[in-house]
């Protein structure tokens, strides 16, 4: 939503910084809100994809040595339980145990030797989506005064201060949930936003 809410921002002050109509930063503007969206939605879906195919492979690895190499595996379990503090003769009967349970084995050996959980199998459409979506809905701020008010210098204005609240609200949200400090969110969000519009539209009025 950051991306959807400074990407086409940036575009439409660019564009109003050439020209005075608002139907043609209009255009552009839905033009790149559905480029980036699908392009943002499909590089969700392939970061999910390539997460679940990264597991399945390792997976796989591990199963391979439990079954070829087991001495070992039960080593590394060993070097797992010496870095918690706990001697091999402490390893040896969560090992014993292992060793007649494979596939809890390998669950073992993915979650403290490689770190890696079993990702749920609709993460990558969800992501897709979200992402995609959220591009999308964060764009149509921006744009909205274009689509109302005819004059893109005017729209321009209207624009710039719905855009630095929204992002200003989206970087406070932002904060609460990732537990930052929602005033220092909100106005890293806003800066960075605003650099980025500021840019877009010195350059186009500078081409013009």
């Amino acid at each position: 939503m950051s991306d959807g809410l400074t990407v086409p921002f940036a575009l439409a002050a660019g564009i109003s910084g050439a020209i005075a109509v608002s139907h043609i930063v209009v255009t552009a503007g839905l033009a790149e809100i559905a480029a980036g969206s699908i392009a943002m939605g499909l590089g969700g879906y392939l970061a999910g994809r390539s997460e679940a195919e990264h597991y399945e492979s390792e997976r796989r690895r591990e199963e391979a040595e439990v079954e070829s190499v087991p001495e070992i595996e039960g080593r590394e379990i060993e070097e797992i339980f010496e870095s918690y503090g706990l001697n091999p003769e402490d390893s040896a009967t969560v090992i014993s145990a292992l060793r007649k349970r494979p596939k809890a084995w390998v669950d073992f050996m993915m979650r403290f030797e490689l770190g890696l959980e079993k990702p749920d199998p609709r993460r990558a459409l969800i992501s897709a989506v979200t992402i995609g979506g959220s591009y999308a809905l964060g764009g149509i701020i921006p744009l909205a005064p274009y689509i109302a008010i005819a004059n893109a210098r005017t729209a321009l204005v209207v624009s710039a201060a719905l855009t630095l609240v929204a992002l200003a609200i989206f970087g406070f949200v932002k904060g609460r949930f990732t537990g930052a400090r929602p005033l220092v969110s909100a106005a890293q969000t806003v800066v960075i936003g605003g650099l980025a519009a500021s840019a877009a539209f010195l350059l186009a009025r500078a081409i013009s």
